[in-house]
């Protein structure tokens, strides 16, 4: 059965830095792309990066305001769960929302919002002072 299981997240000053992970398990593709969203209040969702996973290689996409600030990176480890994590930094009260991962198993084009069918539960980023 298919698990994504995100974790990380929380409440952090302006400036600061967090990193939420996700965790896929129940597949066994060698071939998917993970996205992070996001959904701030009475905002619509919105992309924030994504990442394409295969076997030998990885590609990634970000948000225009998401460069430079937030990272992607993948643990793919095989036949184990398969961990996606998005480190951001230099993190503005803007940022504030929660944030979803999702799993699509079209992997040549990690922007196709609508391929993302298995989703994460959530979690929330509150960037305060």
């Amino acid at each position: 059965q298919l698990h994504l299981v995100q974790s990380g997240g929380g409440l952090v000053q302006p400036g600061g830095s967090l990193r939420l992970s996700c965790a896929v398990s129940g597949f066994t593709s060698d071939y998917y792309a993970i996205g992070w969203f996001r959904q701030a209040p009475g905002k619509e969702r919105e992309r924030v990066a994504c990442i394409g996973v295969s076997d030998d290689s990885t590609y990634s996409w970000y948000a225009d305001s998401m460069k430079g600030r937030f990272s992607i990176s993948s643990d793919n480890a095989k036949n184990t769960k398969n961990t996606v994590d998005l480190h951001m930094i230099s993190l503005e009260p803007e940022d504030t929302a929660v944030y979803y991962c999702a799993l699509s198993y079209y992997y040549h084009d990690c922007t196709r919002t609508y391929e993302y069918d298995d989703w994460g539960q959530g979690t929330q980023v509150t960037v305060s002072s």
